[in-house]
């Protein structure tokens, strides 16, 4: 399935700061409010690329250091990104978020028809914060991570293993790849850098799986500088040294 947008590289605005004046809000205008170096609002970001929103949906970046005051009491009050103002309304919670914005806006479905595959994409979908909490521990942890995070990976590595139509969770590329694809991202080179961990190896779908995904224009229009999410990663302490 190939999406409808150009290889075109998107300008990308300044995020606002504190100091920022808010946009026109409610005035009809679709944004996504995200930050650049978060892996739950680049989940959103890649499916607006995908279905060719670029025009539809106005991006929005937020500096989460020093964030703007009219965002928490104008636009969404929980203070965190990602969120959508479409038709007067805020929403939240990025998983929520991805499927609300394949069923709501034109381009690409990103949901298969099959129910088998629907299911599996729910029980992935579901499993994504157990999966990342496990890794996210584990990156942060003391000493050698095999044992700790290994059993996580070869789940990853059965669940690519479950259909043959295509290298994607679900054979063709979906929502489910969307949700994992920023984490797997971050830990591939967090477990590298911190840890001599190389979350490939042995596991020959997983390493096409990240082959494939830096083949779509929609994910890599959204990847950030390696040195940027590390250093930013260690800023917040959530890597450490062997």
């Amino acid at each position: 399935m190939a999406a409808a947008v150009s290889s075109a590289k998107e300008v990308l605005p300044p995020p606002l700061t504190s100091e920022s004046e808010p946009p026109n809000l409610f005035d009809g205008t679709t944004r996504l409010y995200i930050s650049y170096t978060c892996p739950y609002a680049q989940r959103t970001w890649i499916a607006r690329n995908y279905k060719g929103l670029q025009e539809k949906i106005k991006l929005v970046p937020i500096d989460l250091q020093n964030r703007p005051a009219w965002y928490k009491e104008k636009v969404y009050s929980t203070n965190k990104v990602p969120s959508l103002e479409h038709n007067n309304e805020v929403k939240g919670e990025s998983l929520d978020l991805i499927k609300y914005i394949d069923s709501h806006f034109e381009g690409p479905k990103l949901l298969p028809d099959d129910p088998e595959k629907r299911q599996f994409a729910e029980e992935l979908l579901s499993y994504t914060d157990t999966f990342n909490k496990e890794v996210f521990t584990a990156s942060r942890s003391e000493g050698e991570v095999d044992d700790k995070v290994a059993p996580e990976w070869d789940k990853i590595e059965d669940a690519l293993s479950k259909f043959d139509d295509g290298p994607f969770f679900l054979g063709q590329f979906s929502l489910v790849d969307i949700a994992y694809a920023p984490f797997i991202e971050r830990f591939q080179l967090f477990l590298a850098e911190a840890k001599n961990y190389d979350i490939t190896k042995g596991r020959p779908k997983l390493k096409l799986w990240i082959e494939e995904l830096n083949k779509i224009d929609a994910y890599t229009q959204t990847k950030r500088d390696p040195q940027e999410l590390l250093a930013h990663a260690k800023k917040l302490g959530l890597i450490s040294r062997i």
